[in-house]
């Protein structure tokens, strides 16, 4: 019986460790000292140590600065000019991930191309840039996942699925582009300001064939966490897309998980699985998922590492965490793939390790 498999990941990150700069940015545009340090107690609870950027934190400018900058204060980007630097990075990120497979002069083999991203538009697309770039054959399938937010690795992955059972000898290459670190918003609200303590840039490359090694994609499933759509949303502005991220979706998320255990665990006891990529939204979120299951501390340390050295990259971040478990896992170990987004939307799979 023919079986997708996730045979490797390739994965990259800008050469900019922003956190600490943006973090401060921030802060100082909250008027209220009180948020003001508010905002810098939660930024040392958060569990990130690092993030990572397109943009150099020399782009962080005050107003009467006299060197230019990408944000400054009281004059953020319009919305043209971050696609135009999304439009600039992105293939060049996209492609160091794809150039991490080593694929070993068998790219003119690959039949398909899905590509998930939800922080930027251009045409051609990313697809196109990046087929060009690598140059993939003249009749590559071609799809983009987009503006599905941090969730959307498990739906590219489940396309992916349903190419390689169509047509065992398919090769798919499934890529997660995110430059969250284009769409930071001028605030004095500390909310918002919060959000933006949590993202940074990423990119990946999985490959998935029927060839039988790595980690086996067994079934998926989505879940609706009902009336919750106002939780996350991701609009396009006039500067940038507009994000909002609830403090209830921890809540949420765990509430929805204990209600309907079955649905993600699909009737087995989390005893049955070894392996558990959960995406990384948040401390709070990874907080949520360990105690509406009952977890140990270590199932969800391999989440909890991604987080901490790279924040919260969007699509990108569940992929991270399957690519260091491609590494380490034993063959036989069965595990669970989770990952959050706007709707509210907990989307799903099950794997195996070859």
């Amino acid at each position: 019986m023919t079986q997708a498999h996730i045979n490797q990941i390739g994965t990259a990150r800008p050469p900019h460790d922003i956190h600490a700069a943006f973090q401060n940015f921030t802060a100082r545009g909250l008027s209220s000292e009180r948020h003001r340090a508010l905002f810098q107690r939660m930024a040392r609870r958060a569990g990130i140590s690092h993030r990572y950027s397109v943009l150099h934190e020399d782009g962080l400018v005050e107003a009467h600065s006299p060197q230019p900058g990408f944000y400054r204060r009281g004059l953020f980007p319009g919305t043209a000019r971050r696609m135009k630097t999304y439009a600039d990075h992105a293939p060049d990120l996209a492609e160091q991930a794809v150039r991490r497979l080593d694929l070993q002069g068998r790219v003119g083999d690959i039949t398909h191309l899905i590509v998930a991203s939800c922080t930027g538009f251009v045409a051609p697309g990313l697809d196109q840039l990046l087929a060009a770039r690598l140059g993939l054959r003249a009749d590559l399938q071609r799809t983009m996942v987009g503006f599905m937010g941090c969730a959307a690795a498990v739906p590219a992955l489940r396309l992916a699925q349903a190419a390689i059972l169509a047509d065992p000898k398919a090769r798919v290459l499934v890529v997660n582009l995110e430059l969250c670190t284009l769409h930071m918003q001028e605030t004095d609200e500390l909310e918002t300001a919060l959000t933006f303590l949590l993202f940074g840039d990423g990119a990946t490359a999985a490959l998935v064939t029927a060839e039988p090694h790595g980690l086996a994609l067994e079934d998926f499933r989505t879940m609706t966490i009902p009336d919750s759509e106002d939780c996350i949303t991701w609009h396009v502005g006039d500067h940038g897309f507009l994000m909002h991220l609830s403090g209830r979706v921890p809540s949420r998320i765990a509430a929805a998980l204990r209600a309907h255990p079955e649905v993600i665990l699909r009737g087995e006891g989390t005893q049955a699985l070894q392996l558990w990529a959960v995406h990384g939204g948040g401390r709070s979120v990874l907080d949520a998922v360990e105690d509406a299951f009952g977890l140990e501390a270590s199932a969800l340390a391999p989440s909890r590492a991604v987080l901490d050295a790279h924040g919260n990259m969007s699509s990108a971040t569940v992929m991270f965490v399957l690519a260091n478990m491609l590494r380490t896992a034993q063959p036989g170990q069965r595990g669970l793939a989770i990952a959050f987004g706007p709707g509210m939307v907990t989307e799903t799979f099950r794997f195996m390790a070859r």
